[in-house]
């Protein structure tokens, strides 16, 4: 089976949650047999061309566009390259049996190719636009992303979606009938402990870079918008500092920072609350591994791959009950779980993290237990797979496309 993936996002450009997701699938999906190649605009360098595993060839197509005040504009004559690449790629690689798409910045190449070619197209939505707006369309921009989603969710054969909570965002928001929607979590990859080789004294040189041996560490990593909730955080700080002396890392970049920076100047939690900007993931891990806690605030959250990544280093964890986080996180048992932009449920929450720390860990150790047996690539992609085989089989079952 030979499946064409469209992705916005693809390394060294990565944004946020879907390019990670890409990233991870595609090579999972070439081990278990399957040819796949990855049209990606290329909008952070990376070769034109190359071939990551056996069977997985990645495809980045130059745009000569630069994005401006009208981004779905932009985004919609960057789609006329991709659909140009993709056509010529089919000249010279053969029918592709799917295709596979991610998000509304691909939909409008993924539609016409999928006409074009009449092949089956599979859609997965990792978010929405109404979802980030809290339920409103700020704007025309928003509109007519939202008129892209819609016409993803309509022209695919099958929505692949990560969680219950996008099942039920997308059939409120797009009238989709549930019957067309797959729900597959979103995965992680193991990776070994960054210390293991370590001593005690190389772990504590590691953490007071951030930190005095005396404080509690509670570390966010993510992209910093309004969405993550990290106001709402900052707005706890002072409750969580009333009951142990902690410092939060916030690692990430987004547009919201300034605001922030300024809500813990004028709170006067500067000396307490460090942005340490973008970070690498080893230096990531390697946090994880040292941090009492960590802690995902959201106010929307799809699916929540942070937790994975949190409990896949072993770090004992606190999210909100937005959205899918409340389905990766077991409150009480895999993590902590306090409601959605409540300042004092949150800080409660971290508290009782640091103050019962052998919980916490317990917490933790079911937690990556949890993610050994139901979020590894995987099985994600067995998953897939199988909705590949079943879109396959309708198609050649039917007559359209022959």
């Amino acid at each position: 089976m030979h499946v064409l993936q469209l992705s916005w996002e693809f390394p060294p450009h990565l944004v946020g949650g879907m390019g990670r997701h890409v990233a991870e699938l595609a090579p999972a999906l070439a081990a278990a047999g399957l040819r796949v190649s990855v049209v990606t605009p290329q909008l952070r360098g990376g070769p034109d061309a190359e071939q990551l595993a056996p069977g997985l060839n990645i495809y980045r197509i130059p745009m000569e566009y630069a994005p401006g005040a009208d981004y779905p504009h932009y985004v919609a004559l960057c789609n006329r390259e991709l659909e140009r690449a993709a056509l010529s790629l089919q000249g010279s690689l053969g029918r592709f049996d799917l295709i596979h798409t991610h998000d509304w910045l691909t939909a409008q190449s993924a539609a016409r190719l999928k006409h074009l070619w009449q092949t089956p197209l599979i859609a997965t939505v990792h978010a929405t636009e109404r979802g980030r707006g809290r339920g409103i369309l700020h704007g025309r921009a928003a509109q007519q992303i939202n008129d892209q989603e819609w016409l993803l969710t309509y022209e695919a054969w099958r929505i692949i979606v990560c969680s219950q909570f996008m099942l039920g965002e997308v059939t409120d928001s797009f009238h989709t009938p549930s019957d067309k929607i797959d729900v597959v979590p979103n995965g992680i990859t193991l990776i070994p402990d960054p210390f293991a080789a370590s001593s005690d004294e190389e772990r504590r040189t590691f953490r007071r870079r951030f930190l005095p041996d005396d404080a509690y560490l509670v570390f966010y990593v993510g992209r910093i918008v309004a969405e993550k909730g990290l106001q709402v955080l900052i707005e706890a700080w002072p409750q969580i500092m009333a009951g142990a002396n902690a410092h939060l890392i916030i690692a990430g970049t987004g547009g919201y920072r300034e605001i922030l920076q300024a809500q813990a100047e004028a709170a006067g939690l500067q000396d307490v609350i460090h942005f340490a900007g973008f970070m690498s993931d080893e230096e990531r891990d390697k946090i994880y591994r040292v941090a009492d806690v960590a802690v995902f605030p959201s106010l929307y959250e799809p699916f929540g791959i942070v937790a994975l990544e949190a409990s896949a280093a072993g770090c004992p964890l606190v999210v909100s009950d937005a959205g899918g986080l409340a389905e990766v996180v077991r409150h009480g048992e895999t993590g902590m779980i306090a409601a959605a932009g409540d300042p004092f449920a949150l800080a409660a929450a971290v508290l009782d993290c640091l103050h019962e720390p052998e919980q916490a860990q317990m917490r933790a150790a079911a937690a990556f237990a949890e993610v050994q047996r139901a979020y590894t690539w995987d099985i994600i992609a067995a998953s897939t797979i199988q909705i590949y085989a079943r879109v396959l089989a309708e198609w050649q079952a039917g007559n359209w496309g022959k």
